[in-house]
């Protein structure tokens, strides 16, 4: 939004889908009294003037002063509306395109025949796309909204696996694992505590968290100390990075204050109880038997995103364990360097995606934008003998909802 060339390209697809979209409510309403006509079409112009307005003023706001969840609902908003409209719209180019198309067969082949044909309910196809196109748009645009209601809404998801070579003494072994806090992102500290506290009822052995626990910036820990300070387990909280927690999305005065910030992430995470696992591993005891645990910083197969993990450096020293469980927030670093060349880490645990915080998950079927992206985006995946799962995330980022895809605590 601070560059003005791209916002007023913004602005200028907004203007276009809102004739567009206009164009499709005039001929949805052919049929309706004067009243109404003139009620939804007040209406609708009175909305899409304060969202242009909002869009034009976005620049000149200083955001820093408004509050943090004011600026997400906000932003989140202008996002949601211009997509709702954008896909209303690819509905009405549809009729369009075929009104187009009948035009010019019926001009080059003089084709009397073909006329706008009724559908069986007797209305036009032009009423008929018109009607869907903002059915669709308008669908969006209250599941957005409704998605809202559902960001703090923790969902568990349970699993059991099973490993031929797993320790005796781990079987059985419960695990919480958790990721994507995004703590510059959560607002509401009442609702993240019951949060933490369904952590905590299950009662892990163990807590595992795979990065990004701020957005940017250390300091928006600051409020949650006491809320994240209470996940304990018996055998400790382990944790690495996400991309996120670099500050590499954020401008800095220099690279010594960036340095710092990550500093004093790691300390905040220290102070926790947490032990943040950089490019190292531990050994896990139990009755005289060790499994491994290793976190390597983030690792993307992506070019978008940074490659600071050192499975390598990590790795080394844990050859002989016979059991190895590996920390790497990004997903897409399993197929690209763990499957490959690490044919003995059992388990990889991951999150980043968010499941894109949308999607559809029925029995035996899940869909979200963000497979198109990544390969393993939600829940577990296998390959010969080794595992992943990856995690839908605790907070969120950008849009300040989550539709179809819940915030996830994970029990393994």
């Amino acid at each position: 939004m601070r560059n003005p060339g791209f916002l007023w390209i913004i602005i200028i697809i907004l203007v276009i889908l809102d004739f567009y979209v206009f164009q499709a409510i005039k001929v949805a309403l052919s049929g309706a009294s004067p009243r109404i006509r003139t009620t939804v079409v007040g209406l609708y112009w009175i909305f899409a003037v304060i969202t242009m307005a909002t869009l034009i003023a976005f620049p000149y706001i200083r955001q820093e002063n408004l509050p943090r969840e004011l600026r997400s609902y906000l932003f989140s908003m202008l996002v949601i509306i211009f997509f709702s409209k954008l896909l209303a719209s690819m509905f009405l180019a549809v009729d369009d395109i075929r009104r187009g198309a009948t035009w010019i067969v019926t001009k080059l082949f003089s084709n009397p025949s073909l006329k706008v044909s009724q559908s069986p309910s007797g209305i036009t196809r032009s009423v008929f796309l018109s009607w869907l196109g903002l059915a669709m748009g308008g669908g969006l645009f209250g599941s957005m909204i409704y998605g809202f209601s559902n960001k703090y809404n923790y969902h568990v998801f349970r699993l059991r696996l099973a490993f031929k070579n797993l320790p005796a003494a781990f079987k059985g072994l419960k695990i919480v694992h958790i990721s994507d806090i995004h703590s510059g992102s959560l607002a509401d500290i009442k609702a993240v505590k019951k949060g933490v506290a369904r952590i905590l009822k299950e009662k892990p052995d163990i807590i595992l968290f795979t990065g990004d626990l701020v957005n940017d910036r250390a300091v928006e820990m600051d409020e949650l100390m006491d809320v994240f300070g209470e996940l304990k387990a018996p055998m400790g909280v382990y944790s690495t990075l996400g991309n996120h927690d670099y500050g590499d999305y954020v401008h800095w005065e220099s690279e010594t204050e960036k340095a710092n910030n990550l500093q004093r992430l790691q300390e905040i995470q220290a102070k926790l109880g947490w032990r943040l696992l950089m490019n190292e591993h531990v050994l896990l005891e139990r009755e005289q038997e060790k499994i491994a645990l290793i976190g390597v910083e983030n690792w993307s197969a992506r070019g978008s995103f940074p490659k600071y993990g050192k499975l390598d450096k990590a790795y080394s020293g844990a050859e002989q364990v016979p059991f190895k469980i590996l920390l790497s927030h990004d997903p897409s670093h399993w197929d690209a360097e763990v499957r490959e060349q690490y044919k003995d880490i059992d388990l990889t645990l991951s999150g980043h995606t968010h499941g894109m915080q949308f999607g559809v998950e029925l029995p035996g079927f899940k869909w979200s934008p963000v497979q198109y992206m990544y390969k393993q985006w939600a829940g577990l995946y296998e390959e010969q003998d080794q595992k992943l799962y990856v995690n839908r995330g605790f907070g969120f980022i950008g849009y300040p909802g989550r539709v179809g895809i819940l915030p996830e605590i994970t029990v393994i």
